[in-house]
């Protein structure tokens, strides 16, 4: 058995795997389209996840694990899709504000959640004004209003996982989700006729998305999380952020202004805050 050490550090590489997913969705599309793209990817993930957990998969959670995916899937679009747009470091500090949509979204179920959360979310907030919106609204970069939606999709997704956890096994649910995307996208992909042409081009962006990061670090992320609990794993996380950033600058040459900097470095903050421990009142 692993220790809570090595959990943790699992976690971080998980972190580091979806940090870098950014700079490889955002190199994918300049070979195919946002739905073409999330087909092959969430497919491939599938088929990394089936042979191990295919077995796990039961009817009687059928209909919430094709609900969860269709969030799944939105949360995804509007990601691939704000990428196009935006760069992947930009990206990466925006749809971390997901750590902070969860427990807000949280009251809408009847918490009451403390001074923390909401010091996170001015600080998340200003943040994302200096990191998107400080030229005034009339320069907003529609990319960074497509992730912002992202994320509270990313948000109201895990709050789904978080409730259906307990109940079913999450490698089979995990597959179920992963198809319903996977079918979602194919659809989208046909309605807006989007060209395949690109997949051969566009190989290595779509193998590391796929393989590595819906494979094999959600993997990781489930049974890393069997010994760190959800607060401290997700502020470990969050810092995907920061390798978003990393890799969008060293392999995409991306740069972010002064101001950007003190709003990802506030959004960062804001993050960590909202997720620091504190009582919840039912």
């Amino acid at each position: 058995m692993y220790s809570t050490r090595s959990a943790r550090f699992l976690l971080l590489l998980t972190a580091a795997i979806w940090g870098f997913a950014f700079v490889a969705q955002r190199a994918g599309m300049d070979h195919m389209g946002p739905m073409v793209f999330n087909t092959i990817r969430f497919g491939l993930g599938s088929i990394i996840l089936y042979p191990i957990f295919g077995k796990h998969i039961n009817r009687k959670y059928l209909k919430q694990a094709v609900f969860a995916g269709s969030i799944l899937f939105a949360g995804a679009a509007l990601q691939q899709w704000g990428v196009v747009y935006t760069t992947a470091g930009k990206a990466g500090f925006i749809t971390g504000l997901y750590i902070v949509f969860v427990p807000l979204l949280g009251i809408l179920t009847g918490y009451r959640e403390g001074r923390k959360l909401w010091a996170g979310i001015a600080l998340s907030l200003a943040g994302l004004w200096l990191l998107s919106f400080s030229q005034g609204l009339k320069s907003v970069n529609p990319g960074d209003v497509l992730v912002l939606a992202g994320a509270v999709m990313w948000a109201l997704h895990v709050r789904l996982i978080g409730r259906y956890a307990q109940r079913y096994h999450a490698g089979g649910f995990a597959v179920v989700q992963f198809a319903t995307v996977t079918i979602l996208s194919a659809v989208a992909a046909l309605i807006l006729k989007e060209s395949w042409a690109g997949i051969r081009e566009g190989w290595l962006p779509l193998a590391y998305s796929g393989f590595l990061s819906v494979g094999i670090a959600f993997t990781i992320q489930i049974f890393a999380q069997k010994k760190v609990k959800p607060a401290p794993a997700a502020m470990i996380m969050s810092l995907e952020a920061v390798f978003a950033a990393i890799g969008g600058c060293f392999v995409l040459n991306e740069t972010l202004t002064p101001p950007e900097l003190a709003g990802a470095a506030l959004m960062f903050a804001g993050m960590i805050v909202a997720q620091l421990p504190g009582r919840k009142k039912p």
